[in-house]
């Protein structure tokens, strides 16, 4: 291994409900909360109308969270018309959590602090994860992380959110991985060998489902209702959010767009269909490069939309927007869409020239009789499954709903 550098949707404002997960004194404050994180800061009498609860209620509140240090109270504003305003706003050291990436050529280690912001990154970069020497990195990388200045300011430390995918030995042969080397993950439990490593709460989350819920909870998917969400990685992968809530069905297979396959099956074919991941995967444009000699690591910089690797890019992003044109064509016809995000590990301006070719290969198919969605840029980038890992522990102990995804109901 090498190292780099390195609920209900509410359409009020959240309305306190019953919920036998969260004692009854709990769950105001985690209303409060919640209105804090998503809206910003705001006066009491703002929170009184977003919560609903009463004003009484609300002070008592707010009392009891700055006692915490979970809330600080902001300078006064003056010199406007009427009393001076106070406002309140979340306390950026109030709670920090840390958030895990395992994916097949990289992970990630993230700390991330109340307001959702990015503290510390660790970043460890290999061809595939063995997985003795990955749980001893980040055994070392949690005692240094612990010393640190950022971490000892913190009031106190939620937990720690893995993503993963579902299946590290899938598709082992097109890493060209030893099935060896591959099924050692057949044995790996995320959440218990993690459990051997710390005293801490642990939760484990499949990799796009946490990059979706990223998006979700601090991106564009904050103001998009319903949408499929797209991320392009070794292996393009995603998300369905409906309803304000991110589905992941019985076997967590919602969102598979890897394996949705791209041309029909006939009977006498002599093999399966290729599926979506083989068209619009990094490592389809990775093995490309390869092919012809040039640095793959162009996929993370500007020298991907330079030649020599622009002509190899050009063919890529063709097919891929073909494919990915395909899977958004389908899945609108079944999820009646509003939108799509597409986001990614690559450099900012390829992931742009990818949104454009799927722009334009979508006017291939016919969209008679359905709404075709708008295509959306994601915000989050390479961190986006990391993040969304930390929010899992995070939300889990702040947020009024365990099903992390409550906001409010707005439409594009």
């Amino acid at each position: 291994m090498n190292k780099s550098v390195g609920s209900s949707t509410v359409s009020a404002g959240f309305r306190p409900h019953a919920s036998h997960q969260i004692g009854t004194r709990q769950f105001p404050e985690r209303v409060v909360l919640q209105a804090l994180r998503t809206h910003g800061s705001m006066p009491k009498t703002e929170l009184v109308r977003i919560t609903t609860l009463g004003i009484q209620a609300v002070a008592l509140i707010i009392k009891r969270l700055i006692d915490e240090g979970l809330i600080i109270k902001l300078e006064t504003l003056r010199g406007k018309i009427g009393e001076p305003s106070v406002s309140f706003a979340l306390n950026p050291e109030g709670a920090l959590s840390i958030g895990i990436k395992v994916g097949r050529r990289s992970m990630d280690i993230l700390l991330l602090d109340f307001l959702g912001q990015v503290r510390e990154r660790f970043t460890l970069c290999y061809s595939f994860p063995d997985p003795e020497e990955l749980f001893a990195e980040i055994d070392l990388q949690l005692k240094k992380m612990r010393k640190s200045p950022g971490l000892k300011k913190a009031r106190r430390l939620s937990g720690i959110g893995i993503a993963a995918p579902l299946t590290l030995s899938g598709w082992h042969k097109l890493l060209n991985v030893h099935p060896h080397q591959a099924n050692q993950w057949l044995r790996i439990n995320f959440a218990r060998q993690m459990q051997d490593i710390t005293v801490l709460p642990v939760q484990f989350c499949k990799d796009t489902a946490a990059a979706c819920v990223a998006e979700l909870v601090t991106g564009e998917g904050r103001n998009i209702n319903s949408f499929l969400y797209i991320f392009v990685d070794t292996f393009i992968g995603g998300g369905v959010v409906i309803d304000g809530h991110l589905r992941g069905g019985l076997h967590g297979n919602a969102g598979a767009l890897a394996s949705i396959p791209v041309r029909l099956a006939r009977p006498d074919d002599a093999a399966l269909p290729e599926q979506l991941l083989s068209e619009a995967s990094l490592i389809t444009l990775e093995r490309t490069f390869v092919a012809a000699d040039l640095d793959p690591l162009a996929l993370f910089d500007q020298r991907v939309l330079e030649e020599p690797w622009l002509t190899h890019t050009r063919t890529c992003l063709d097919g891929a927007g073909c494919a990915i044109g395909l899977a958004i064509d389908s899945a609108t016809c079944l999820l009646d869409l509003d939108a799509v995000i597409i986001d990614g590990s690559c450099d900012r301006a390829l992931l742009e020239k990818l949104r454009t070719e799927i722009e334009r290969a979508m006017n291939y198919y016919c969209w008679e009789g359905i709404a075709r969605p708008a295509i959306h840029a994601g915000t989050i980038g390479s961190n986006a499954h990391a993040i969304g890992a930390a929010l899992l522990p995070l939300y889990a102990n702040f947020a009024p709903n365990h099903s992390l995804f409550i906001k409010e109901n707005k439409r594009r």
